[in-house]
């Protein structure tokens, strides 16, 4: 009977090992995932005219908040706009993509963080022509500004308020 017991305890200690280290694997995957910054997440493929300074400015804003970015010059943006469905009244100076989303002007990296967080059904989120004081427009007044969430008609919405 003792050599039983052994056995029993042997296997017991060995369950309980296996099912330790499995959760301790979840849970740090789960830490690895929740502390993940954007760039881990996705990429950020932009394309931008090739004598424009604002747009260099908003990627160095992406880079500065953990986006990594692959940046396309291109002397004709309208073909870029239309293949990607960007609605006429929303244009800006760039256009990125990232995640099956397209980013549409100097939209904000965190509003784009909260995007990729919360999947919502859009084609895109945009902040339609220039204003001062958004990323990459920086200078000596501030702007308020919407930033547009649109869908694959051109319906849009505030997504939210700067």
């Amino acid at each position: 009977m003792k050599g039983k017991q052994t056995t029993d305890s042997t296997r017991n200690r060995a369950t309980n090992l296996a099912i330790w280290l499995g959760t301790s694997v979840i849970i740090a995957a789960g830490a690895a995932f929740l502390t993940m910054k954007p760039s881990e997440a996705a990429d950020i493929v932009v394309y931008k005219s090739p004598k424009c300074g604002c747009c260099a400015k908003w990627i160095d804003h992406l880079e500065d908040n953990g986006f990594s970015v692959e940046v396309h010059d291109e002397r004709n943006m309208a073909p870029v706009k239309q293949h990607l469905a960007v609605p006429r009244h929303l244009q800006s100076c760039h256009t990125a993509e990232v995640s099956g989303y397209v980013v549409e002007g100097h939209v904000p990296a965190d509003v784009i963080a909260r995007m990729l967080r919360e999947r919502p059904a859009i084609n895109g989120l945009a902040v339609p022509g220039m204003p001062m004081g958004s990323p990459g427009m920086e200078g000596p007044r501030k702007d308020p500004y919407d930033v547009v969430a649109y869908d694959a008609v051109g319906n849009a919405s505030v997504y939210e308020r700067r």
